[in-house]
């Protein structure tokens, strides 16, 4: 019996030695993560606990530590964070796998003391280095965290006790300051028929509201432009603007930056169309300034004063900027006050000094009016005779510049005075009116047997064929006056007589009277000079005109008779004296016409005065 209880002794040793090393190594596993437990623990006490009224001061410890690091380290950090976490949480899978499979095999082999040992120390090590990667992780997010949740907490600190209808200097006794710039990036179009032009721009507004200050290493912030509605803001606005609108594409174009001193930048992109009060006497060669006024719509100057940020750049362009019509001669901006019935109010005053370009109008007006001038003088190198060809080329040169002159005054507002334009339009107009009367009064002069009655080549032969005969009949004339003394009359042949009416009768019918045409001569009349209009009349110049234009029938007549009995004569495809005064004064009047209106509108300059200020 003994020996059976000894043998099973001895049987079942080796078995309670392998269960034994097996639960020692479990306890000292449950013994290490105890210790693992133990240590977070003491870690979440040491760290302290965020209470409402911390939360100030750790905001304040997050931008320090903020501070010190670039943002290129705490990339690397955030990077090196994930990758401890990894290594960590591969340690800790690898440590529970080792720790299963060792206990699992217990059964299997018969671990020495020294594979315990190092087995346990492996254990240590992975509990030791997951520690230290978790304090490190949590102390590298900890100010990237607080500062992700602290501006938020800052503005509604900032806010709680702030009132936005109030002014920034509200109670102090002195008025708020808005500090404005403008960056210009386009201008134009520049229109004369509504008085208005249009531009681009950054509009930019600064001013200082100690109540949003704040402490930290970070100079400002940028915020979203819903802070706009919870602070207060200037009440800025154009006077003499028309349309304005602020660009909304892709998101609202507005921009709102907070310094630790509480200095608010406020910017937005801005398209504004103003009125541009236009004086055209001059047009086109006219100076142009058109302001552009910025003030508060509802408070007076001793609540709100504006003022230009710096003298340099007030109002600036971008680079390259360029207008169509016009050239930005100068630019001049002052601050200045508008008094109106609520009270004296703080304004900002632009005024844009511009050129027009003279180019286009000399290509579509001034150029083909002069033309067109100068075709009209065509016709006094045509015949007085060409009657229809001389009235339709002043006609159509006429009908011409009133086409030139509706063109020119499409665009442009009805104005009650004259422009330059209008001028220049006017004296082509009187020039080519002044050759088409001209042309009538030489008409008008024309003596009959110039060419204005037709005659026929046989009828001319005819007359050619009596011119002999009719010269015997005036030697036989003078004969019998100087036997006769004038106190008889010689007979004329009838036949002759009756021929000579036969054949003038086309020309004047006051030469069917033989005893007109045949009558005695005198010893004045004989030696007389028979004148033509282009001979010098006997009569001086000035009295034939007047005899002419008060028409008189008996001096007309005597023309007549003088043209008719011209001895083989004939003044077909003649030149008027009018004309050949005509060719020489019209182009002299017109070319010291022209140096008048150039000199007169071309070298004057007007000087730009400041527009006054209508609310």
């Amino acid at each position: 019996m003994a020996y059976k209880l000894k043998e099973s002794t001895q049987t079942t040793t080796p078995k309670n030695e392998k269960y034994m090393q097996r639960q020692s190594i479990l306890n000292q596993t449950h013994r290490q993560h105890d210790k693992y437990r133990q240590k977070r623990q003491q870690q979440k006490q040491q760290l302290p606990t965020i209470t409402p009224a911390m939360q100030v001061a750790r905001i304040y410890e997050s931008f320090r530590s903020l501070s010190q690091l670039d943002a290129p380290s705490i990339g690397r950090e955030r990077f090196r964070r994930m990758s401890d976490l990894i290594m960590t949480d591969a340690a800790i899978t690898t440590t529970t796998t080792t720790t299963t499979t060792n206990t699992n095999s217990i059964s299997g082999w018969a671990p020495t003391s020294s594979r315990f040992s190092a087995t346990a120390t492996t254990i240590d090590t992975n509990i030791t280095t997951t520690t230290t990667a978790a304090t490190n992780m949590r102390k590298r997010t900890v100010s990237a965290d607080m500062l992700s949740r602290n501006i938020s907490i800052i503005l509604e600190n900032l806010l709680k006790s702030y009132e936005q209808s109030q002014l920034p200097t509200h109670g102090q006794g002195i008025p708020t300051v808005v500090r404005t710039n403008i960056l210009i990036r386009s201008m134009g179009p520049v229109s004369e028929l509504d008085m208005d032009y249009s531009m681009d721009c950054y509009f930019r507004q600064y001013w200082h509201d100690k109540r949003l200050s704040f402490q930290g290493p970070i100079q400002s912030l940028s915020l979203s432009i819903k802070m706009l509605d919870k602070i207060w803001r200037p009440d800025t606005y154009f006077f003499n603007g028309k349309h304005s609108h602020i660009h909304t594409i892709t998101v609202p174009n507005k921009l709102l930056r907070l310094d630790q001193n509480g200095g608010i930048l406020y910017s937005m992109r801005l398209t504004i169309k103003a009125t541009c009060p236009m004086e055209l006497k001059n047009f086109p060669m006219d100076l142009q300034s058109c302001p552009l006024i910025i003030g508060s719509y509802g408070y007076t100057n001793q609540q709100l004063v504006y003022e230009w940020k710096s003298d340099k750049d007030a109002v600036s362009f971008v680079p390259g900027m360029t207008l169509n019509q016009f050239d930005l001669i100068s630019m001049k901006y002052r601050n200045s006050t508008y008094t109106r019935r609520e009270g004296d109010f703080s304004v900002l005053h632009v005024a844009f000094n511009l050129k027009r370009h003279t180019g286009y109008f000399l290509i579509q007006v001034y150029v083909p009016c002069i033309l067109i001038v100068v075709l009209s003088w065509v016709s006094f190198w045509i015949h007085r005779e060409a009657t229809s060809d001389r009235v339709g080329l002043c006609v159509t040169a006429v009908l011409t510049l009133s086409t030139i002159s509706l063109d020119s005054r499409t665009d442009l507002p009805k104005v009650k005075y004259a422009t330059a334009l209008d001028w220049f339009l006017l004296m082509s107009f009187l020039y080519c009116i002044a050759t088409l009367l001209e042309f009538a009064g030489v008409h008008y002069f024309t003596k009959v047997g110039s060419g204005e009655i037709p005659i026929s080549e046989d009828e001319w032969e005819d007359i050619d064929d009596d011119v002999a005969d009719r010269n015997e009949v005036e030697e036989d004339m003078q004969s019998c006056s100087i036997r006769h003394s004038n106190e008889s009359v010689c007979e004329i042949p009838h036949t002759l007589a009756g021929n000579f009416c036969k054949r003038n009768a086309m020309i004047c019918p006051i030469y069917n009277d033989p005893t007109q045409i045949f009558a005695a001569p005198s010893s004045h009349a004989s030696t007389m000079e028979r004148t033509t209009q282009t001979e010098p009349p006997v009569m001086s110049k000035a009295q034939q005109m007047w005899l002419c234009l008060i028409g008189d029938d008996k001096f007309r007549k005597q023309r007549e008779r003088d043209a008719a009995v011209t001895k083989g004569t004939r003044y077909v495809n003649s030149v008027s004296l009018i004309d050949r005064v005509s060719r020489v004064a019209f182009p002299m009047s017109f070319v010291i016409f022209n140096l008048l209106y150039w000199l007169a509108y071309g070298m004057y300059k007007k000087e730009f005065t400041w527009s006054t200020v209508k609310g």
